[in-house]
Parts: structure tokens; C-alpha cells; sequence
């Protein structure tokens, strides 16, 4: 039975291989290294993909998907290695795909290593994981993370060099359709196919796992902040607008989504981490192609889109641990949409404004830019746009600075 499954994986595995692949902007020389590799991500964001193309250069080596019930309900995890032997002829590599699907899989993981076999698992839960990891995987492990297609990765798939009007004309489909990778490199129904995908990790990842007996809650939750992306929340007033009494519940909730890599959330800079956890956060989607697919189309303006792009772009690099993630807000309610820190310095401030021909618009951005400037003792000010490039010297009353402002599509090339 187990053999089978395999066997079936196999030819599965054999068919994907053949289809179009395009190379993700991610340091592949981890791959080489004999400590177990972890690649976590959204479903469908390319995580086995990219580990498949880096192995299939290798040629010896073999493949589980646990993204089948028949799998995790065995408890002879031997069987599952036998068979892997006999179908692959004693790899030398093995790809675990979907890792948390099965249980205790971080001894299973261990065994294995122990026995010389050089290990790559990948996994959708960035909690589960990220707990056995620190528990019991400790100093033998190296973490790749995985995201659906940034812009450039984007853009790899015309194969040719683009004129600045064709760079902005792809912008606009991004902005909508996201970086799945999947409907872009096939003739699928964009919409169809994220707003299912949205669906089943929903449903699957986080109502069975988890065992929630009414759905209803969580798929109120993630309607509002698909639709309310780039907006601040409290746990009070999300339990307010969906109906669920217990903040508790609204917090284990949020938390599911956010492990399920369906959203994250942004913290207002403080110097003090207290104040850090007890001020509102903003939440913003992973892709674009989910706002488009199930958000509430009125909803998102053409700015907050801008708003998430940069949002996923800064994330990126976040979890990479190449910088810390924040926005600010003052007292007058003024506010920076995100806060750049990189050691324990503030390295950039920067705003999202797609549409600065209004006048007392920019002086807005320009005057919270410059309040949190002196406050933050940072000089580096950028303001992203849509089309707008330049250099000013500005100043409000005592306030002085000079500002960039790049439009989005070169600051998603160039950054």
C-alpha cells in the first residue's frame, strides 16, 4: 500500500519535472549543506518546486508528499522509508514535502539525518514548525523561506528584457493577480483558482487541524482583513465586528492565519517592547491575488494594493532577518507606514502614496515623514509612488529634510 503511494508520488513527480519552471532569487548553496533543510511557506507559493529543481541536478534522490491521509495515518514510519529505498534505489537525498502533516515528524526527521540521509523538508505551518525546530532540531537545521513570486521573479517569465512601459504595464497585473506561480504559468482562471487555494488552507489547514467546530468565525475573520488589508486592529474591536465574544478566541484565530501564511501583521514602533505589544498592528495579505480573488471589492483602493505590495516585499526581507518590520504613529494620529530597523537602528523611513497630485495629500505624507524623522533620529526618507521621481529638500515650521520619491516598480527592481 505505502509502496504504491510512492510509486504514484513517483510518476506525479516525474510530470512536474517536464513542466516550466522559473528560477527563484534564493541562495540555492544552502541546499548543499548536510544539516537537514527546512522550506517553509504558503501552500503553492513553489517551496517543493524549488527544492525539486535543486535536486533533480543530483539525480539520486527521493520524494514523500504527506499531503495524503493514507501516509500520516501509518504509524510504521519504517514502511515509509523501505519503500522510499526500493522506489528510488537507496537515495542518497530525500525530499519530505508538507512535513506537518505528520506526526512527530521532527523524530522521524532526526532518525533519518542519524542514519547519513541527507534531508530537505518543506512545510506550510510556520508556528508547528517553527517550534519543533527550536525544540528539537536545534543547531542541525538551516530555514529557507519560500513566498509566492516577487516582482522580479515576476517578471522572469517573459525570458527577455522589457522596455520601463512594459515593467509598468506587468506592475498592474501584479498588483492584482499576486505572484502564485502556478496560474502564471499555466492557463488557469486566476480568480478560480486563488479563491479556492484560499478556501482549502482555510478548511484544511487550519479547521481540520485544529479541530474548530464552526468555521464560521475564522471565515468571518479572514473576509474582514482580506478585505481591510493595510488597516490597524485591535483583538477587541475584531471580536466586536465578528461577533465572537472571547478576545481569546479572536487571538488563537489570528494566530492560525498568520502560520498558515495567509497574513501577517505589523507592529507600531516603540522603543518600549510593552508598548510594542499592547498598541494596535496592521495586517496585511501574503499576495495581492488573494485581496483580488476574495476581498470585498469596494474595499481596496489602488493605494492599499500599493500599500501590500510593499508590505510583502519588506516582509520578504524580515524573514530573512535582515531587518525588523514596523510602522508609526504619533499621538495627533499621524502616521509612517513602515518603520525600517535594521540592528538597533532606525535605517528608513517610508511611506506609500500612490497619488500625489493632491497637494494637501503629500503635505501630509511629507509632515509625518519629517515628525518622525526627528523622533526616530533618521535621516533616510522615502516616499513610494506611482509614477512621481525626485529629490526634495523639504521643511514644515522647524522641520527640515530631504525626501526621495521613486515609484513602485523601480524601488521592486532596484531595492
Amino acid at each position: 500500500m505505502i509502496k504504491d503511494i510512492i510509486i504514484s508520488q513517483k510518476q506525479e513527480l516525474e510530470v512536474k519535472l517536464r513542466e516550466n519552471y522559473i528560477e527563484r532569487k534564493l541562495n540555492s548553496d544552502k541546499l548543499s549543506n548536510s544539516l537537514i533543510k527546512v522550506i517553509i511557506g504558503p501552500r503553492r507559493a513553489g517551496k517543493s518546486f524549488f527544492a525539486l529543481h535543486f535536486l533533480n541536478k543530483l539525480k539520486k534522490f527521493g520524494y514523500v508528499n504527506f499531503d495524503d491521509e493514507h501516509l500520516i495515518e501509518t504509524e510504521e514510519y519504517d514502511s515509509i522509508v523501505e519503500a522510499v529505498n526500493t522506489v528510488y534505489n537507496n537515495p542518497e537525498h530525500i525530499l519530505l514535502d508538507e512535513i506537518q502533516n505528520l506526526p512527530k515528524w521532527e523524530l522521524f526527521a532526526n532518525r533519518l539525518q542519524r542514519k547519513g540521509v541527507n534531508l530537505i523538508i518543506t512545510g506550510s505551518n510556520s508556528n508547528l514548525l517553527s517550534k519543533e525546530l527550536a525544540t528539537h532540531l536545534t543547531g542541525r537545521h538551516l530555514l529557507i523561506n519560500i513566498l509566492p513570486f516577487s516582482f522580479k521573479e515576476y517578471l522572469e517569465i517573459e525570458k527577455k528584457e522589457l522596455t520601463s512601459h512594459q515593467i509598468k504595464e506587468k506592475l498592474d497585473l501584479y498588483l492584482i493577480h499576486g505572484g502564485y506561480p502556478e496560474p502564471l504559468t499555466k492557463n488557469i482562471d486566476y480568480k478560480e483558482y486563488l479563491s479556492t487555494l484560499f478556501d482549502s488552507i482555510i478548511y484544511k489547514d487550519i479547521v481540520k487541524r485544529h479541530n474548530i467546530r464552526s468555521p464560521q468565525g475564522i471565515d468571518e475573520l479572514s473576509y474582514y482583513l482580506i478585505s481591510n488589508s493595510g488597516n490597524e486592529y485591535s483583538y477587541t474591536n475584531l471580536s466586536k465586528m465578528i461577533k465572537i465574544q472571547s478576545v481569546n478566541t479572536i487571538k488563537k484565530y489570528l494566530s492560525y492565519l498568520e502560520e498558515s501564511f495567509i497574513f501577517f501583521s505589523v507592529k507600531r514602533f516603540s522603543a518600549k517592547v510593552k508598548e510594542q505589544i499592547n498598541f494596535n498592528k496592521k495586517s496585511y495579505c501574503i499576495d495581492n491575488g488573494f485581496i483580488y480573488a476574495k476581498a470585498f471589492k469596494t474595499s481596496q483602493s489602488i493605494g492599499k494594493l500599493y500599500e501590500n505590495i510593499v508590505a510583502q516585499e519588506l516582509k520578504r526581507k524580515e524573514l530573512n532577518n535582515h531587518i525588523k518590520l514596523f510602522y508609526w504613529k504619533n499621538v495627533q494620529q499621524e502616521e509612517v507606514d513602515f518603520v525600517i530597523q535594521e540592528g538597533n537602528n532606525v535605517s528608513e523611513l517610508m511611506q506609500v502614496c500612490y497619488d500625489l497630485k493632491d497637494n494637501e495629500t503629500k503635505k501630509r505624507e511629507i509632515r509625518a515623514l519629517l515628525k518622525a524623522a526627528k523622533e526616530l533620529k533618521c535621516s533616510n526618507l522615502l516616499i513610494i509612488t506611482s509614477n512621481h521621481e525626485s529629490e526634495e529638500h523639504v521643511e514644515w515650521f522647524d522641520l527640515k529634510g530631504k525626501i526621495k520619491f521613486v515609484p513602485l516598480w523601480k524601488w521592486l527592481l532596484n531595492d
